[in-house]
């Protein structure tokens, strides 16, 4: 025995500290003999977290045996796993409820012969009951006496205690109330604020501010059952509440034998909804006068109820300097920690020390030689999320990386990789506390260590504290407890990146599920990636472009109209596999080529790149923002002007904008690198071509005006809508619009070589000064006959399609006519050597887009084209669609409905949009088996697609010659027409009230001007890309396999996210499916184990899961967070109005109630009392 406790007391030399509970008898009755000192050789802690393993570190240190209890959700938790022994205890009980068994707790100590318990904070640790039955078990309670737990628990009796001891009190009722109509009376003598306080616990829980008589029962109800939940006992009392004050409190320690110190103040005036969000200590800028007087009271009054061990004395501090009692905390305090750091003293072990019967004096703690040494400040980490009303999150933590280093302290148990942060406990995740020699250095010191934590997995409030910490009031140290509430800024969160993380996942679901988007033929996509031709050191050649911004547009234009010989504009960014592949390039593969191609292919005349298809396909479909792509191919490629398509008044839609959109679309793109606009109108419509003609004027760019070709100007029996007469009097007018440069759409690639010469040789003669440029494609084959005829009747320009991407659907190859024109008049000046190099690189990268390409159900081009003159892109698509509906031995049916069709609609020009109502009404037709004669026989019968409808209602523009009648009024019978320019009757949209709903919508996203252009353009696109990348990253740095089929398992390989930030990955593993349907993705990231959880789409199709809320349906009542269901408001069929309470959820100890959306009927309740849910289960529906 003498052995064991010379090794106990030469382990405990260094002097220590305390928390705070101890208690006496008073100080009149209290003896003055020594009581002899029992050593503690066994602890058990009755609780969990943080604070069980600081209280075990402690005991570590002073070679105490340490003894946990853990509650059956917390089988996996590091408390356990710190302490010597373990035990389960409230076995069958809730979670809360199994660290307030009393009997399970002094059963476990009794069996496993524990000298002493420590309460921790929370729970039990502030109930009189818990610290008796330990004393009538044998078992000491380090804290106070059972009677001073009593005095101090219960608020009215400790504010009685205060009101005897000389301690101002703010006023407030004598005794916990028993009714609302107790609070109604206490608010009507004393008015409004009020606040609800629990009287028999903390931390926030219970205390609810009422500012008015309309919520004085809500706020009523809800306090007295977070307290009754909380801490067993839902009495409340009532004070009147003080406005803006500091809440400073005073860390005290008192012995058995009436000594009692303190160990100066905490400003713990940083609170959200009452519960303390960061701590200081000191108190900043507090004066030295009020600071003994808050001292004076707070050790005067512990010794009027003869305080033992460690506690809290909490003031509030009114404007004006005065200070008034809150409680005692007879306990030791979540802020701890920084008292701890500015004293030297480490309450814990003082704690212990004292409840061995050790004295103040005998552990180096008198007053006089206690010391300020610095400044500390505790931020406390939570699993909460800022952007959502810190609602709290739960889940498991993928990743995690702590803020470290000098003056960095960390308390933690639950953070760590692979922890799971279950609803049923507080949200807790990390104390930070750094300690410097002022404030501002100790905010520094936090401020780096918060920005080196990396968590995934779950939210926490991290981006908010690191506001706190960077704003002015609080540098200064001049914060109240009304800091939060009035600096609405410090929500202004900076989104995190998160993007390793979020690729794994991506990643991962592909490898469970296959691709993410949509692919048409089940083709692996090539295992080689193409090869880069070498790129010179240094900058590129100078090019047209350099011309455009020395020069101007009309500068520009004219340079183009003196250039000797032929300029090409290369498709191949954006029209070839548009055509070919279903617009499916990624910008990935795009930029690997572009330096090559601006060093090599300076004289040409363009490369167009943007608009069309890919800008909404580029979101929809390979989920990466189509203004990006721009941004970095205008950075790789400066010398080459950029061309786009604007589908006139459409923008890059297929519906009408209002008329600003329009215009601030063209803005954008021309401030991100656009050039030319290429401007048309499927149904060469001229008031939708002038608006865009202006639009992309107005911002500086080079308007091309382009007339949308169909029929046969050298066939006069072809057509006689779309004659040369027609074409020459539609260029007329667009010139007289002012454009500098005109264009000839050939979309179908049905301009002949003797078309081409007797169209473009009128267009020479006619405008002689105005550059010509000619667009076709090469469906039929005879592309490069065409654009050589052009050539020689005066255009300017033609486009064509590096050889790898060329013919079939796509334009004429740049081989041949760089070949075709070497040596004469309209050489191009473009070396072959160079164009098969660039040809090589598409050749393999085409192998990438295997599951797109048109050849899997195509071979040819067809000639027909000449008949049934579906443009190229659309040849393609209905080629796949066939096939994918099972008409694919139908196409050539398909092609002659075609014809049919577009008879019917009147001969239209075909182009997007306006092909497409073409061939929706051909596929119509083949898949209900109509003739043409039937269609108009029965055409008001029949139920069109809508498609259709739209366009003869006139939403697209007026077609050349009018609309087909009698069709028309067939089929539209009442409904109603647009008269003129479709658009021009839309009000103007609110740029600035949409970038507010995007950021509000997308609070962890950053917004730009040019997404809220997108939103624009494609509102439910843009949410739905904007939800991806917040899920998945930013897929655009996979490389193209990688994007669409996934990693192999141990294959190794890069994502570079930005120069000087590369990712090392390697594909581990793919697990067994789990009872929630998900398997567990196992990858090595930069050295590191990661894995993550995906949901087997195929599996759960097969097992039950509670129904999401879906974000788009109105009346879908999703729950906030995740939690378990306190209370139903409401039932089935009942009326509700906005904003009425529907339910109320518990999580981490506090309640939520949920608030109808919207008025409306109670369609079904999905949701039952003490359900467990997870964030977005759906609660109910509502119409």
């Amino acid at each position: 025995m003498m052995l064991l406790l010379q090794l106990r007391l030469s382990g405990a030399r260094r002097p220590l500290l305390s928390l705070r509970r101890a208690c006496r008898c008073p100080a009149a009755l209290r003896s003055s003999g020594r009581t002899e000192y029992q050593p503690i050789r066994k602890v058990m802690v009755a609780n969990r977290g943080e604070i069980a393993i600081r209280v075990f570190r402690a005991c570590t240190e002073l070679g105490i045996r340490t003894v946990a209890v853990y509650s059956e959700q917390d089988t996996g938790q590091m408390h356990r796993q710190k302490a010597d022994e373990a035990y389960l205890i409230g076995r069958g009980l809730p979670p809360v409820q199994a660290y307030l068994h009393i009997p399970d707790i002094i059963k476990v100590a009794k069996e496993n012969e524990v000298d002493a318990i420590h309460p921790g904070y929370g729970f039990l640790s502030e109930r009189a009951d818990f610290a008796q039955a330990c004393l009538e078990a044998g078992v000491r309670f380090i804290g106070p006496s059972p009677e001073v737990v009593r005095q101090m628990g219960d608020k009215v009796e400790a504010r009685a205690l205060a009101i005897s001891a000389g301690v101002p009190v703010v006023p407030g009722t004598e005794a916990p109330i028993s009714s609302l109509n107790e609070a109604q009376e206490f608010s009507k003598s004393y008015g409004f604020p009020i606040i609800f306080k629990a009287a028999f616990g903390g931390g926030g829980r219970g205390m609810r501010v009422v500012r008015s008589y309309e919520e004085l029962e809500e706020n009523y109800t809800r306090a007295f059952s977070e307290a009754l939940s909380a801490f067993g006992n839902g009495a409340l009392f009532v004070e009147k509440f003080v406005e803006r004050p500091r809440h400073i409190e005073v860390q005290i320690l008192g012995d058995r034998y009436g000594n009692v110190v303190h160990l100066y103040e905490r400003d713990c005036s940083i609170q959200r909804r009452h519960q303390k969000v960061v701590e200081i200590a000191p108190a900043a800028h507090l004066d030295s006068q009020l600071r003994s007087r808050l001292t004076n009271d707070a050790v005067r009054l512990a010794k009027q109820v003869g305080y033992e061990n460690a506690g809290t004395v909490e003031f509030l501090v009114d404007r004006q300097g005065k200070h008034y009692f809150i409680e005692v905390n007879s306990r030791l305090q979540v802020e701890h920690t920084v008292t701890e750091e500015i004293t030297d003293v480490d309450l814990v072990h003082a704690q212990i020390h004292i409840s061995e019967g050790k004295s103040l004096p005998e552990l180096g703690l008198k007053q006089d030689s206690l010391r300020i040494n610095g400044c500390a400040i505790q931020c406390r980490v939570t699993t909460e999320d800022p952007a959502r009303g810190f609602q709290p999150d739960t889940g498991r933590i993928e990743v995690f990386r702590s803020g470290e280093g000098m003056g960095i302290r960390l308390d933690s148990a639950s953070a760590f990789q692979g922890a799971v942060i279950s609803p049923h406990y507080d949200s807790l995740l990390v104390k930070v506390i750094a300690h410097g020699k002022d404030h501002p250095t100790a905010a520094s010191k936090m401020s780096r260590a918060l920005a080196e934590f990396r968590i995934r997995g779950v939210k926490t409030n991290i981006p908010f504290l690191q506001n706190v910490l960077g704003h002015d009031q609080f540098l200064r140290g001049t914060v109240d407890t009304q800091f939060i509430d009035e600096n609405q800024d410090l929500f202004n969160l900076r989104p995190g990146q998160n993007r390793a993380q979020k690729l794994l996942h991506y990643l991962g679901h592909v490898m469970v599920n296959g691709p993410l988007t949509p692919i048409p033929v089940n083709v692996r996509p090539s295992p080689t990636d193409p090869t880069i031709p070498s790129v010179p050191l240094g900058p590129p050649p100078q090019g047209f472009r350099d011309v455009l911004l020395r020069e101007g547009p009309s500068g520009f234009a004219r340079a183009i109209r003196q250039h000797k010989g032929l300029l090409l504009m290369d498709t191949t960014f954006r029209d070839a596999h548009q055509s070919l592949l279903a617009t499916r390039v990624r910008t990935h593969d795009l930029k690997r080529i572009a330096p090559f191609v601006a060093h090599n292919f300076s004289r040409l005349f363009s490369l167009e790149n943007w608009g069309g298809a890919t800008f909404d396909v580029a979101m929809r479909f390979l989920y990466e923002c189509p203004w990006r792509r721009l941004q970095e191919l205008r950075e790789l490629i400066p010398n080459i002007p950029f061309q786009m398509l604007l589908r006139g008044a459409n923008a890059v839609g297929y519906t009408n904008y209002p008329d600003n959109s329009v215009f601030k679309f063209c803005q954008v793109a021309k401030e991100n690198g656009m050039d030319i606009f290429r401007v048309f109108d499927s149904l060469n419509y001229l008031p939708n071509m002038l608006l865009g003609m202006e639009a992309a004027g107005q911002a500086g760019a080079v308007v091309e005006a382009a007339i949308s070709y169909t029929g046969d100007v050298s066939d006069p029996g072809r057509s006689s809508k779309y004659t040369l007469d027609y074409y020459l009097g539609l260029a007329e007018e667009l010139v007289k619009a002012g454009t500098h440069i005109l264009a000839i759409k050939d979309m179908a690639g049905v301009l002949k070589p003797q078309a081409a010469t007797l169209l473009v040789g009128a267009l020479r003669e006619r405008f002689p000064n105005l550059p010509l440029h000619i667009h076709t494609h090469d469906t039929s084959g005879a592309g490069v006959a065409s654009m050589l005829a052009c050539a020689a009747a005066g255009a300017d320009i033609v486009d064509v399609a590096v050889d790898a991407m060329s013919g079939m659907t796509s334009q004429p190859s740049m081989g041949a006519m760089v070949a075709c024109t070497r040596g004469t008049q309209h050489d191009t000046g473009i070396q072959m050597e160079r164009v098969f190099d660039y040809s090589d690189y598409w050749e393999m990268a085409r192998g990438l887009y295997a599951a797109f390409d048109c050849t899997a159900t195509m071979k040819s081009g067809n000639a027909d084209v000449y008949e049934n003159e579906i443009p190229g892109g659309q040849y393609t698509n209905l080629h796949f669609q066939a096939h994918s509906m099972g008409l694919g031995s139908k196409f050539k049916q398909v092609k002659k409905a075609y014809v049919e069709a577009n008879k019917l609609l009147g001969d239209l020009i075909k182009v997007t949009p306006s092909s497409k109502i073409v061939g929706d009404l051909a596929q119509f037709m083949v898949q209900n088996n109509l003739s043409r004669e039937e269609v108009e026989a029965q055409a008001d019968e029949l139920s069109f697609p809508v498609s259709v409808v739209e366009f003869l209602q006139g939403y697209i523009g007026i077609p050349h010659g009018g609309f087909p009648e009698p069709f028309r009024s067939k089929v539209l019978k009442d409904l109603p027409r647009v008269e003129g320019r479709p658009g021009a009757s839309l009000p103007p949209l609110d740029f600035a009230a949409l970038e507010r709903e995007l950021c509000e919508r997308h609070k962890e996203e950053e917004i730009t001007p040019e997404d809220v252009v997108s939103a624009a353009m494609y509102p439910k696109v843009f949410h739905e890309f904007k939800d991806f990348t917040a899920n998945f990253g930013p897929v655009e740095c996979l490389n193209t396999r990688l994007f669409l089929q996934g990693p192999n398992i141990a294959e190794e390989f890069e994502v570079e996210l930005e120069r000087g930030k590369t990712l090392h990955i390697k594909a581990l593993a793919l697990g067994d499916l789990n009872r929630a349907g998900q398997r567990e993705v196992f990858f090595e990231l930069n050295g590191q184990l990661r894995s993550i959880l995906v949901k087997d789409t195929q599996a759960m199709k097969e097992m039950h899961f509670h129904p999401k809320a879906l974000k788009d349906v109105k009346g879908q009542v999703g729950a906030p967070m995740p939690g378990k269901v306190v209370e139903v408001r409401v039932a089935e069929g009942a009326a509700v109005e906005k904003g009425q309470p529907l339910c109320v959820l518990s999580a981490m100890k506090m309640e939520t109630v949920v608030n109808s959306p919207l008025s409306g009927t109670v369609k079904k309740i999905h949701i039952k009392v003490d359900a467990s849910l997870e964030g977005d289960d759906l609660l109910m529906e509502i119409e």
